[in-house]
C-alpha cells in the first residue's frame, strides 16, 4: 500500500528520496481535514480565499472546482487540493453553525445545537423541529414594556424565564406574560438586582407571531427604571419543503 486506507495520507516508501514531500503531503491533508471546518457548501465556483480556508464544493463546479462536485476543497500554498469525504466525518458548517456527518447517504446534519434555535432532527423532505431559546434584555419604564423578541407563530412553549439584571424602580414588583395575561408566565416578581423566576406553563401552541410582556405592579403602576432579562422556551415544527 502506498497510502492508508481512509484518509488517503501518503506514505514514505523505503529509501525514497525527498521524503519531506511526502510528509509534507501527509501534514497538509490531516490539517484540512482534522477537525473539519467548511465555510460554505453552497458555492460552485470559488471564491477568493485565505491560505487554510476548506470549502464543500457544490453541484456544478466551475472553474478551478470544475469536476470537483462534492469534494472537499483545501485553500494552501496558492492553489486548491481536493478530498474526498470519509464515512463518518464530522464537519463544522460555519456559515450555517450547524455540525454535519458524512455517512453513506451522503452528509447529514445534526443542527446548530448550542446556537438559540437549533434544529434537532429533520426528514429527506426538508421537516424540521426546532427547539429555540432566544433572550432579551428590556429597559424598564411606564407601565408595561414589550419586548422586540416574539413566540414564533405556530409554536409551543413550554415557558418563559426571567431575570432581574438591574434593580427595578418604581413599583414593588413586575409581572411577565403576554397582552391580556399580563402574569401568564409569572406575577409578583422580585424587584431586586438577580431575582430569577422560571415561568413554566403547560406546553401550549400560538397561532401568531406574540411578544413578551412586561407590567408594572404598584402604587404608582410605573416603572421609573431596571433591566429585566427575558427568555423564551419553545418548540417550532418546519413544514416539508418539497
Amino acid at each position: 500500500m502506498t497510502s492508508t486506507a481512509r484518509l488517503n495520507l501518503p506514505y514514505i516508501a523505503a529509501s525514497q528520496a525527498q521524503k519531506e514531500v511526502t510528509h509534507n503531503e501527509a501534514l497538509a491533508r490531516i490539517d484540512a481535514l482534522a477537525h473539519l471546518v467548511i465555510l460554505d457548501r453552497d458555492l460552485s465556483a470559488p471564491p477568493a480565499a485565505n491560505e487554510g480556508d476548506c470549502y464543500l464544493v457544490a453541484t456544478g463546479g466551475s472553474g478551478d472546482w470544475a469536476g470537483k462536485d462534492g469534494r472537499i476543497a483545501s485553500y494552501a500554498d496558492g492553489a486548491w487540493a481536493f478530498y474526498a469525504p470519509a464515512l463518518g466525518m464530522l464537519a463544522y458548517v460555519a456559515d450555517e453553525g450547524t455540525l454535519s456527518v458524512y455517512t453513506a447517504s451522503g452528509w447529514k446534519d445534526y443542527g446548530a445545537l448550542l446556537s438559540s434555535v437549533a434544529t434537532v432532527s429533520r426528514s429527506v423532505s426538508g421537516a424540521e423541529s426546532r427547539i429555540g431559546t432566544v433572550e432579551e434584555e428590556l429597559s424598564l419604564s411606564g407601565a408595561s414594556v414589550s419586548s422586540s423578541i416574539v413566540i414564533p407563530d405556530r409554536s409551543i412553549v413550554f415557558g418563559v424565564s426571567c431575570r432581574t439584571t438591574e434593580a427595578v424602580t418604581g413599583v414593588w414588583q413586575y409581572h411577565v406574560g403576554i397582552a391580556g395575561e399580563a402574569e401568564k408566565f409569572g406575577g409578583y416578581l422580585g424587584i431586586a438586582e438577580g431575582s430569577t423566576n422560571a415561568g413554566v406553563i403547560g406546553p401550549q401552541a400560538f397561532y401568531a407571531d406574540t411578544p413578551i410582556l412586561i407590567t408594572a405592579n404598584g402604587d404608582t403602576g410605573s416603572f421609573t427604571g431596571g433591566k429585566v432579562r427575558v427568555v423564551i422556551h419553545y418548540f417550532l415544527p418546519i413544514v416539508p419543503q418539497e
